[in-house]
């Protein structure tokens, strides 16, 4: 039997999917828990794809690790723990294309992609959707410098560690970036408040006038030759 699981690395706990099929054919799970965490161990803070093969028989199990999705990598390299909700608008870092080389050498293996150049253009795309700026670029930009070999060196080199100073220049980059995206959506945010408000002042205003407008509907028509309110006295006798 096949177990398909997606684990916290080194941090798989207890849950009901995993105890309603190994519980019911005597395997120890707080064992197959143990196995997982000492094999996903390297990738910890990272969701990894685990595959179980269970022997219901003799009760031995053996575990598959595969290599983290790519998103799961990048917020890790980034330190990050989801990506941006509006990746055209906000961004959340900012990577060097040697941590980018980084990551696609783990997922070359497992890309259908025939070189690491193309993992490299993969892993960036990646980037993109979660808001990760590559050189202080756009993903986008940078997946056309790619092509055009600007990273040949680095890519054909399979250099993976980028020098502290470049670091720290593209840490500065993004936290100036940070601020400026932090200014702008707080001022987005009033400016919606203030809507809003007035939206709701309009509203409150409004309803006591619709009241008012209908307290002074005209009486119904008085019936002719009449007047609304008074009884007709009747003719005297002759």
């Amino acid at each position: 039997m096949q177990i398909k699981l997606l684990v916290e690395g080194g941090e798989m706990k207890p849950g009901p999917a995993i105890s309603q099929k190994l519980g019911p054919i005597g395997i120890n799970i707080g064992k197959v828990i143990q196995e997982v965490n000492k094999a996903t161990g390297e990738f910890k803070g990272v969701k990894v794809p685990v595959e179980l093969d269970v022997d219901a028989k003799s009760k031995n199990f053996k575990i598959k690790v595969f290599s983290p999705p790519v998103s799961e990598l990048v917020k890790k390299e980034v330190g990050l723990e989801k990506g941006t909700g509006d990746h055209k608008k906000v961004k959340v870092g900012n990577l060097a294309i040697e941590q980018i080389i980084k990551i696609a050498k783990i997922k070359h293996p497992n890309m259908l992609t025939n070189n690491l150049k193309s993992a490299v253009k993969s892993v960036v795309g990646n980037c993109v959707s979660l808001g990760v700026l590559i050189e202080s670029k756009n993903g986008k930009d940078v997946e056309k410098e790619i092509v055009e070999g600007v990273y040949d060196k680095e890519i054909n080199g399979e250099v993976t560690e980028a020098s502290e100073e470049k670091k720290r220049v593209l840490k500065e980059y993004f936290d100036k970036l940070k601020t400026k995206q932090d200014e702008l959506i707080k001022k987005e945010e009033e400016a919606k408040k203030e809507e809003e408000a007035k939206k709701q002042a309009e509203a409150t205003a409004a309803a006591p006038a619709a009241g008012a407008a209908k307290d002074e509907k005209v009486p119904a028509t008085a019936v002719a030759g009449k007047t609304p309110g008074k009884t007709e006295k009747p003719a005297a006798k002759k």
